[in-house]
């Protein structure tokens, strides 16, 4: 199974992530499938970048988003086209 997760980047005690499809029995900083995007919250708003092409391709796919992830792809909109893809699908 597939998820999309967060892998940890950047020095002790600065950390940055990158939002990435991998395996799910893959350790967390483990060999990734596909990096879809980045997030580093240490700055002040957090940076966030995200591929809105893959992530909706593996969404699509049936990978599933940590709680995490799920919640910036919310806040960047994706989660909502994903759920009127599959509306619209039926």
């Amino acid at each position: 199974m597939v998820k999309l997760r967060l892998k940890r980047m950047g020095a002790k005690k600065a950390p940055a992530y990158r939002i990435v499809a991998i395996d799910s029995k893959t350790r967390r900083d483990g060999r990734e499938i596909e990096t879809i995007g980045n997030y580093d919250p240490t700055k002040s708003p957090a940076i966030v970048n995200v591929d809105e092409e893959k992530a909706l391709y593996w969404l699509n796919n049936g990978a599933n988003p940590s709680d995490t992830v799920r919640n910036i792809l919310s806040d960047k909109g994706i989660m909502k086209k994903y759920a009127d893809g599959k509306k619209a699908a039926k």
